[in-house]
């Protein structure tokens, strides 16, 4: 019997952190309500969150934009930081345009350099946040001074380049859950409801044992041109960081973490080995590869394929699949709706379904920042920390299992003493740069079979 859900209603027009919408500056009228008629939350007669943005591109920018969609009390802009100038400008207009009355940062917090990370979040107090969203090479010394500092925190995704990062991560993981601090961070669809509604029942056995998971992002590239000639390379490459893997932690990591994550969810468990194919047909990709297929491997033998390419010309999909010994599960259909819906085979057909989600997926981003603001004001628990680790983890596995040509475990991958770039703290513009593009501008990609990163 087909069965629909009856949460929610709905959902606001989604909005991406990767692209800062025009809409975006849109304040809801129920929102304005609830802060006028909730009491204070905290005992300071000021119940405004100071917000500080570390890294101010479309990442970032978006997510100040989710901050301002909470209720609850008043979200602040108060300080930025980035080692573009252009892009913190950019950022700062564009958020100034859209929320005059929520962004305060005159010339004096708004910080460059590399270590404007280290001004912006020495701006706030503990009752703030601070939102890191560089590339995954600078994320685990941003999230280590955050905690320092006793300031909560907002981190997007990818976490870690490298083993050593992600340990490093971890230990700034713990020392944040010691401190009582409330830490989100970029999974925004362990936050939707549509998302929540199907693994509860998987997890509740409706399609029996999970067995295999498909996940799927197959779409367009993000090229970088060549280097261009006299050019400072350090400093292209953390522009075009996407392209390199130990700017970003790659394409794989970058972009299909998300999945990885989500699949594991709904396995409630992480993948314990990994191998894989992978190569590079364009050499627009940088320093990487442009397309993976990796098979990871559950302790009780269940099976994670993952699927990820990044041409023009292809079929193209951003989708996830579950199935188990009693049928089958769509956890997301496409990118802008998950649509999940679950059936009684393995034929995903209309007379085999036996429930779907019956309303739009209430936004994702802007729940995130929901639960955190209110653990924020209620002082409740909230701390997403260690599960970016074990998802890092499991991202970095199966990158490995690809570059190497490896069979690689899990232990070997948290363990692995490779590290791209051995003094992340004090990389500057002048450091040299990490890989050397050839005589034409390129770089070479990860060969299987002779590259290291275990």
């Amino acid at each position: 019997m087909k069965t629909q859900s009856t949460s929610g209603t709905s959902a606001p027009k989604r909005t991406s952190r990767r692209t800062f919408l025009a809409d975006s500056g849109r304040v809801m009228a129920a929102g304005a309500v609830a802060q006028m008629l909730s009491p204070h939350l905290y005992a300071a007669e000021n119940n405004t969150i100071k917000v500080a943005l570390v890294g101010c591109g479309g990442r970032g920018t978006g997510a100040v934009a989710d901050a301002f969609a909470a209720s609850g009390g008043p979200v602040k802009l108060h300080a930025m930081a980035d080692v573009f100038e252009d892009r913190l400008k950019s950022s700062h207009a564009n958020l100034t345009a859209a929320y005059p009355d929520k962004v305060d940062v005159p010339a004096d917090r708004r910080f460059l350099g590399f270590d404007g990370y280290k001004k912006a979040i020495d701006a706030l107090g503990p009752q703030d946040v601070v939102i890191l969203a560089t590339h995954a090479a600078f994320r685990p010394l941003h999230f280590e001074y955050a905690v320092n500092r006793g300031v909560n925190v907002f981190m997007e995704k990818s976490f870690a380049a490298d083993s050593p990062a992600a340990r490093r991560l971890l230990k700034a993981a713990e020392l944040s859950e010691k401190k009582n601090l409330k830490v989100g961070v970029g999974f925004m669809w362990r936050h939707s409801a549509a998302r929540q509604e199907l693994i509860k029942r998987i997890h509740d056995g409706v399609i029996g044992d999970l067995h295999t998971l498909r996940i799927y992002r197959v779409h367009g590239p993000a090229h970088c041109p060549p280097l261009p000639k006299g050019a400072n390379e350090t400093e292209f490459q953390v522009r075009y960081a996407t392209s390199f893997t130990w700017a970003s932690s790659g394409f794989f990591i970058d972009w299909h973490c998300h999945n990885v994550d989500v699949a594991c969810w709904a396995k409630n468990a992480w993948p314990v080995s990994a191998q894989a194919m992978g190569g590079r047909c364009y050499p627009e990709s940088g320093s990487q590869f442009d397309h993976f297929a990796i098979e990871y491997t559950f302790a009780d033998g269940a099976k994670l394929f993952s699927f990820s390419r990044h041409m023009t010309g292809c079929w193209e999909t951003y989708s996830d699949y579950a199935h188990g010994s009693r049928g089958s599960a769509v956890i997301m259909a496409t990118l802008g709706e998950p649509k999940p819906k679950m059936y009684k085979s393995q034929n995903m057909v209309p007379e085999e379904m036996v429930w779907q989600y019956g309303d739009n997926d209430p936004n994702p981003y802007h729940a995130e920042w929901q639960v955190l603001l209110d653990a924020v004001r209620k002082n409740t628990p909230h701390n997403e920390s260690r599960r970016a680790v074990d998802a890092s983890v499991a991202a970095l596995m199966g990158r490995m299992a690809a570059h190497t040509g490896r069979f690689v475990t899990r232990d070997q991958a948290f363990n692995s003493q490779f590290q791209f770039v051995a003094d992340i703290d004090n990389l500057t513009f002048d450091t040299p740069a990490p890989v050397k593009a050839g005589p034409d501008g390129r770089y070479d990609p990860p060969q299987p079979g002779v590259t290291i990163e275990i």
